[in-house]
């Protein structure tokens, strides 16, 4: 006999887990505070790593499926200064082994695979109780709730069901992501389009101070760029980012001096630019086992971006459906052997970003000459 499982948040992490269950014919529910799959956007490129990613595919039978999703030649990755000088460039020759794809793409691929029903839409969680029997009651913001005897947490950096295990809240790291879009950038802006090449651009001023910009070409010609800055949230919250032309003109001002086809990324922009101030939970974050409850993905290991933060909740879902399907009636089992394998690896990534590497660092990682520590 299983226990039937409840999850909270249908981001990758819980749909991979919620798909791995369906597989082993677990009984599961997703319930997801978005209204429908077209609420909002999805966010952009993701490279998906073979050691990762594709292995909770693996365990999630979607292999095949997410093949057809792969963008050929975006694993191309060009590095330039703050004038647009070529550092290092490296096309794709069809060998690497982290393919990348559209998250709200990927995303579809899983819902697709779980059973009409599975996942219950505009059902905000908005409080989470440990009741006196040994199951968790989860409130929703219409007013209903469920009870359930095994609850996991998928629901991202500001967790409701977090505070169950741990009193750790994510913390600013002191920098933010500004992301724009450019649309049909080819015909529309060819400079730029040129200058981010069929992959990834990243550019950085040499002298490092923490400006950098990063951008991805994604399907239909589009570019996805992220501008950084190093700012306290005092100096963000003095920003109208709801002024698409007052946003984008200060913080221009941040990249003045910058070669314009890379400047184009913030000002030339076709829809308000979105601010993502980063946060991160500390470095080895883990919690004492609560019968019954369990965390995976940004509710469990939030660190600043580096690549793999999507597929390491993808392969906390695999990895704990296959621990939930090998200890069949025995949760605790089950999640005991889950924790014991996500701390280490949780704490592992986190402490490889927690460096921010610098443009030298960078370069000597991408022409294989030492690894980013």
């Amino acid at each position: 006999m299983h226990t039937p499982v409840t999850i909270i948040g249908a981001g990758l992490g819980g749909l991979v887990l919620a798909r791995v269950l369906h597989l082993h014919g677990i009984p599961v529910t997703v319930h997801e505070a978005d209204a429908s799959v077209a609420t909002r956007s999805q966010g952009g490129m993701l490279d998906i790593h073979e050691d990762i990613g594709q292995r909770a595919l693996k365990d999630a039978d979607l292999m095949d499926e997410f093949r057809v999703l792969i963008l050929e030649g975006r694993q191309a990755i060009r590095l330039m200064d703050r004038d647009a000088t070529v550092l290092f460039e490296k096309a794709d020759d069809g060998t690497g082994a982290s393919p990348e794809v559209q998250r709200g793409e990927l995303r579809q691929i899983l819902l697709d695979a779980l059973p009409e029903g599975t996942v219950r839409w505009g059902h905000k969680a908005t409080g989470v109780r440990a009741r006196t029997d040994g199951r968790h009651e989860v409130t929703f913001a219409d007013g209903h709730a469920v009870v359930t005897r095994l609850l996991v947490g998928a629901d991202g950096a500001w967790s409701r069901v977090r505070p169950l295990l741990s009193d750790a809240t994510p913390a600013y790291v002191g920098r933010s992501f500004v992301e724009t879009h450019l649309l049909d950038a080819d015909t529309r802006h060819p400079a730029t389009a040129r200058a981010v090449g069929g992959g990834t651009l990243v550019a950085f001023d040499p002298d490092g101070n923490g400006k950098w910009l990063v951008a991805h070409r994604e399907r239909g010609g589009a570019l996805h760029a992220y501008i950084t800055l190093a700012k306290p949230r005092s100096w963000l919250d003095t920003i109208d980012f709801t002024d698409a032309d007052a946003a984008a003109a200060r913080i221009a001002v941040e990249y003045d001096g910058w070669a314009p086809e890379l400047t184009a990324l913030i000002t030339e922009g076709s829809a308000t630019p979105v601010l993502r101030p980063l946060h991160a939970l500390p470095v080895g974050h883990r919690w004492d086992r609560v019968p019954g409850v369990t965390l995976l993905g940004d509710a469990a290991h939030l660190s600043t971006p580096n690549g793999a933060g999507a597929g390491l909740a993808m392969l906390d879902g695999a990895e704990l459906g296959r621990a939930i399907a090998a200890h069949p009636g025995d949760v605790e089992t089950a999640l005991a052997a889950y924790e014991r394998e996500l701390f280490p690896r949780s704490a592992d990534a986190a402490a490889a970003v927690a460096h921010h590497p610098t443009p030298q660092e960078m370069i000597a990682f991408f022409t294989g000459r030492e690894p980013l520590s």
